[in-house]
């Protein structure tokens, strides 16, 4: 959080890489981004080292600390910066099989402080309160911080709004997150589906939840069933239960359904957020009429400026006048708006995005493999888990173990398949060469 506030008044561009990249991985976002100085835990400190680059690193736990130490006293030197300089990037699977890194500017954080703020004053009205002065309000951040979630929702905004935010430290534990909640008094919490879920095993009878006021599921779909056991099981859901729709391009939630309007309208993701347009539209992009499914498309001031050394996928993402193609359908029933899928080969595994054709690549890169296709496969915890087709000359050339120790030298680790088929028979394709993925199965 400090390196991210120095990037800001250096007028540099923090970039947020994901923590759970493999070697590989680590290394196309170096190249890609090409940073001027890391700002790493000793563990990534040794990943880093495994690439030998020549880039300066310093580490969290001891260079930083040694730094704040040795310039205490000393001032910034803020540079003239402009609303729509980049300040941000966070990046987005892409499905050309690389992670796209979404470009955010210093007017894009502001408009989503400024909506954070509008939302406390009129959550503060409609209680017969007053909005001024620091806010009491408590957020558990249980999401790494290069999710926007994390960062630009609570980090950067609660900063401005003196909320204060409780930060959970390792993998998600029920047990830990539910006593930190007593602890800290916690009063909102966003958490992915999986989490939710994971609470329904967990005897809540020894855990003093009372301060926890706000509950909201984020970064990947709930199904209206899981949401209805939710409010029957968890007290603190019962009239506090929010879900929304958003993604990195957006730096915020698009639309956002409220308790009432999630309970009266089950697989609602709400209306827009103040700021935001969103129109349907069809393969021609034309606009069409609520009631008619069609691709979600967004204009707000939340919008990327595009996607950083990729004039291409810009282009594909964003027209002329500002408006963003989200890839996503969906249907808008009275203004409220309602996902009918996500992108066309999305996993979503525990609210991490993974793209089957970057594990594709890293599998066809076994001597082995003659090609590869990958599908999600349900999961009762996790929503959805990579699986692999394998087509080889000879099965007895490769087995399943060796296939994911390879993939997890390479990918991180919620990308490695965690079911396979090893087959002789080739991938159906389609006339001009492309996998048909709706007849592949295990």
């Amino acid at each position: 959080v400090i390196g991210f506030w120095a990037a800001q008044c250096l007028g540099a561009i923090a970039v947020g890489y994901n923590a759970w990249w493999a070697a590989p991985e680590i290394g196309y976002g170096l190249e890609h981004t090409e940073p001027a100085v890391l700002l790493v835990d000793e563990p990534r400190a040794a990943r880093v080292a495994q690439l030998g680059l020549d880039i300066p690193v310093l580490t969290m736990e001891s260079d930083v600390p040694a730094l704040i130490a040795e310039f205490a006293c000393a001032e910034p030197e803020v540079p003239d910066i402009a609303e729509d300089d980049p300040a941000v990037v966070l990046y987005t699977s892409g499905t050309s099989g690389r992670p796209k890194g979404a470009l955010h500017s210093h007017r894009n954080l502001l408009a989503v402080v400024d909506y954070h703020r509008f939302s406390d004053a009129l959550a503060a009205a409609f209680a017969g309160c007053v909005d001024s002065g620091p806010s009491d309000r408590r957020y558990l951040l249980t999401s790494p911080l290069f999710h926007i979630a994390s960062l630009h929702n609570l980090v950067v905004p609660r900063l401005a709004t003196g909320g204060a935010v409780v930060m959970h430290q390792g993998s998600f534990d029920p047990a830990q997150v539910l006593g930190l909640i007593q602890r800290e008094r916690a009063t909102h919490w966003g958490a992915v589906p999986t989490m939710a879920k994971r609470l329904l095993d967990v005897d809540l009878s020894g855990y003093d939840l009372s301060s926890l006021t706000g509950f909201a599921l984020a970064s990947a779909p709930s199904s209206p069933a899981l949401q209805e056991r939710l409010r029957a099981e968890l007290p603190f859901a019962g009239q506090a239960l929010v879900d929304s729709y958003g993604l990195t391009e957006c730096c915020t939630a698009v639309s956002v359904a409220t308790p009432p309007e999630l309970a009266a309208f089950p697989g609602t993701v709400g209306r827009p957020v103040i700021g935001v347009e969103v129109e349907i539209r069809d393969a021609a992009g034309n606009p069409l009429p609520d009631g008619r499914e069609g691709e979600i498309c967004v204009r707000s001031a939340y919008v990327m400026l595009g996607y950083w050394r990729d004039e291409r996928a810009t282009a594909a993402a964003i027209d002329p006048r500002r408006w963003l193609r989200t890839g996503d359908i969906g249907v808008r029933d009275n203004g409220r708006l309602r996902l009918t899928g996500r992108r066309s080969d999305l996993i979503l595994r525990g609210g991490e995005n993974i793209y089957p054709v970057e594990i594709e690549q890293v599998l066809d890169e076994h001597p082995a493999v003659l090609e590869s296709a990958v599908i999600g496969v349900a999961d009762p915890d996790l929503g959805q888990t990579p699986a692999a087709v394998v087509v080889v000359a000879d099965p007895g050339d490769v087995d399943e173990a060796e296939l994911a120790d390879f993939a997890a030298h390479r990918l991180a680790y919620f990308k490695v398949p965690t079911a396979w088929r090893i087959t002789t028979v080739p991938l159906p394709r389609n006339a001009t060469g492309k996998a048909i993925r709706a007849r592949i199965a295990l």
